[in-house]
């Protein structure tokens, strides 16, 4: 069963408990310059006018930096493809740190590209939750020399993915999925699935499917320096077959997105080999996502009732450590 309509996901996925944008802010505040300050890695994706590109971007910690609190400065020599990047197209990011399950994802326009860099004007910036990192066992492999030689055995090994969607406008987003092996991607029928787990159900991803198909997926063999990219035409599938193909601990996802593939190739990341990836090092103590999550939810301009609440549950001594952990423990499939 092909879903046609914002309702349709919504009711399979579940409504949010809290308003959708609580914990997006519009700038990059002392927290996540932070985070920024310790990234040496993340995905970043570009679009306008129906194109849209994914790229993987690596270098020493630090390597994107703020200018002000609404601009970051990107070096394009970071970037494995530089393509598209010019002034006026959209971006969106997926920025990780070594050691850490959360990312930090970061929306908005090119403003300016000059002396090897591009100019990051910032709309949209929040913590992601941990869970694709969870599943996928990011930080736990080692970085190991062989590959998987061809497309098929790079989709059975593969665990971690992002996916680059874009919305009718060109805004674009970068989402994180994780699972086990032969359960994060699977290749069948002349078509590539991923599943859908409990997560923030923000749903930006189905959102910009539903408006406009195209997708770009760039999937990791964690401690490997490859990247198996992805481009085609995506739907959201509910069909029963589809869901129990990608049942995990006795529990099936609640969507399936598949994709009718026009192009697929394993390349080698010079992002990846920059960042150096493998071994990880420990989370550093100064990232606490707990408490970036209730900065960033205090600082929201959301003013409803029901925002008002959720700031103060959070503002409780403890609240949102336990509540993560909770979440983590019994929602991960």
């Amino acid at each position: 069963m092909k879903l046609t309509n914002i309702e349709q996901v919504q009711k399979r996925v579940g409504k949010s408990h809290a308003p959708r944008d609580l914990k997006v802010i519009d700038q990059v505040d002392e927290h996540a310059s932070r985070w920024l300050s310790h990234s040496c890695f993340g995905f970043i994706a570009f679009g306008k006018a129906g194109d849209i590109q994914l790229t993987a971007a690596g270098g020493e910690k630090g390597f994107v930096s703020t200018a002000d609190p609404r601009h970051l400065l990107l070096p394009l020599a970071a970037l494995d493809d530089t393509s598209m990047v010019q002034p006026g197209v959209s971006f969106g990011t997926l920025f990780l740190v070594s050691g850490m399950e959360e990312t930090l994802r970061v929306n908005g326009k090119v403003s300016a590209t000059a002396d090897g860099k591009a100019t990051l004007e910032v709309e949209e910036c929040y913590l992601h939750c941990a869970k694709s990192f969870r599943r996928s066992g990011f930080w736990l492999a080692r970085q190991v020399a062989a590959f998987p030689d061809d497309t098929a055995k790079f989709v059975s090994k593969s665990t971690f993915l992002a996916v680059a969607t874009m919305n009718s406008s060109g805004q674009v987003d970068v989402s994180p999925k994780g699972d086990p092996e032969n359960f994060l991607i699977q290749e069948h029928d002349g078509f590539i699935s991923y599943a859908d787990r409990p997560g923030n159900r923000r749903i930006d991803s189905f959102h910009n499917i539903l408006e406009q198909p195209t997708v770009v997926i760039m999937a990791l063999v964690p401690g490997h320096k490859h990247i198996l990219e992805i481009k085609g035409a995506a739907e959201i599938r509910a069909d029963e077959d589809l869901l129990q193909r990608f049942e995990v601990q006795g529990k099936k996802p609640s969507l399936v997105t598949r994709v009718a593939v026009t192009s697929k190739q394993v390349k080698l990341s010079a992002a990846i080999e920059n960042a150096a990836l493998w071994p990880a090092e420990n989370g550093p103590e100064e990232l606490v996502p707990a408490e970036i999550f209730k900065a960033h939810i205090k600082q929201s301009s959301e003013s409803s009732l029901q925002a008002k609440v959720a700031r103060a549950a959070v503002s409780l001594p403890g609240a949102m450590a336990k509540g993560l952990e909770l979440d983590y423990k019994k929602n991960m499939y």
